[in-house]
């Protein structure tokens, strides 16, 4: 019924350049106003025909239901890398790095 075809809108996006992949965090609004967040993972690839290139992407819903069990397994494996895995990678100066990226990519709606 209504003309406006962009029914989910987006509230707040967040971008991450990672090397050759960029990252999307996207908080967006259904027609009911009801919130959930978009992570998409953006790759740039070549076509193997060499006429140019496209971008893979890769899309993951998670909704406000499910947002503390996901932030809390987050935490979990991000805590069991650094002291398990990598306890000698310089995780803050790796961040101050994505941040100087990332910062000014912010966008408000």
């Amino acid at each position: 019924m209504e003309d406006n075809k962009d029914t989910k809108s987006e509230i707040y996006s967040q971008r991450i350049k990672a090397g050759k992949r960029t990252y999307f965090f996207d908080i967006k609004s259904t027609r009911s106003n009801d919130y959930y967040l978009t992570i998409t993972e953006s790759k740039k690839k070549y076509k193997e025909d060499g006429s140019g290139f496209f971008y893979e992407k890769h899309k993951i819903f998670l909704y406000k239901e499910d947002f503390n069990k996901f932030l809390e397994a987050l935490e979990t494996v991000k805590d069991y890398m650094k002291k398990e895995l990598v306890p000698d990678f310089d995780f803050e100066n790796s961040a101050e790095n994505s941040e100087e990226e990332s910062d000014s990519d912010l966008k408000w709606e």
